[in-house]
């Protein structure tokens, strides 16, 4: 077994781990369908252990990369067009960047103070990302003192378009598994930073959920009054496998892992202040007067 190379966090290791095989599913060279080389082939070529692997799997798992059963290893189950980002222009110096959320929630999470608002489908994107920074938080990479977090999530019993059986819209067992995937991530945002509370790691922590009669077609993250990550929800056919094992092609949203548009906060009245403004003064309205 490989251990993690001196001097590098576990934090840092998953996700150096995690970014290169889900641009591999991106960019093609693991397509729809296809199988990923064994955790021991993985462990091996990224000099990390298999823990690490093993947990990269399973997040890609979680965000409906790949699906994976036990004796026949890990198979792509859907794939996103790649979006062609030109890398000489800083993402924070350019109004409306294309950016990845786990850089600029990295960022946000070294600050002493932490706020973030979140508008989601599932939260699972949010659950990974948070439990990154639990595991910088226990390895004393980062020590925020404050964590203030709400969460805007749709009313579980609103009829949401997507996700659905592509040949039977009316199949219930995708609108009962995205419930279920829902409720455990939710679950998972609330232990873990919990957790930080009670062990004395981050002395104050607030978490609010709340929820609202809305379809999101669209994803958005509010970090520190400094920061806006806005996406849209994309549409796409893609395989989901069930609790029994079955598969159902299906119509579903991207939402995991996907290129978010970045406002920054910059001199008051520029084109950034505006946009994080904005979207914060939408977040709040609906905060407080739509959802319960």
């Amino acid at each position: 077994m490989n251990g993690e190379r001196s001097g590098e966090t576990g934090g840092k290791e998953f996700s150096r781990v995690f970014d290169a095989l889900r641009d591999r599913i991106v960019d093609g060279t693991y397509p729809l369908g296809a199988f990923l080389p064994p955790q021991r082939e993985l462990a091996t070529e990224f000099s990390v252990s298999r823990d690490t692997v093993q947990r990269v799997m399973k997040e890609l798992q979680y965000g409906g990369w790949i699906m994976t059963r036990q004796g026949s290893g890990s198979r792509v189950s859907r794939v996103v067009r790649p979006r062609r980002v030109p890398s000489e222009t800083p993402a924070a110096t350019t109004p409306g960047w294309a950016v990845t959320l786990g850089p600029i929630i990295s960022r946000a999470f070294e600050q002493p103070e932490v706020t973030l608002d979140v508008y989601t489908l599932t939260s699972e994107s949010l659950d990974m990302h948070i439990r990154m920074q639990n595991e910088r938080i226990r390895t004393e990479e980062i020590a925020p003192q404050s964590i203030t977090l709400r969460i805007l999530l749709p009313s579980e019993g609103l009829e949401v378009p997507y996700p659905r059986a592509k040949d039977d819209p009316d199949d219930p067992r995708l609108r009962d598994r995205l419930n279920d995937m829902t409720r455990r991530h939710t679950s998972s945002v609330r232990r873990t930073l919990r957790a930080l509370e009670i062990e004395g790691l981050v002395p104050s922590v607030r978490l609010e959920i709340r929820h609202v009669e809305l379809t999101p077609t669209f994803k958005l993250y509010l970090l520190n009054g400094t920061d806006a990550l806005h996406a849209l929800y994309e549409p796409v056919e893609r395989l989901i496998e069930l609790d029994d094992g079955r598969e159902i092609l299906a119509v579903d949203v991207l939402g995991f892992g996907v290129a978010l548009t970045h406002y920054v906060r910059g001199e008051a009245g520029s084109y950034g202040a505006s946009s994080v403004d904005k979207l914060q003064s939408w977040f709040d309205s609906v905060w407080n007067l739509l959802a319960r």
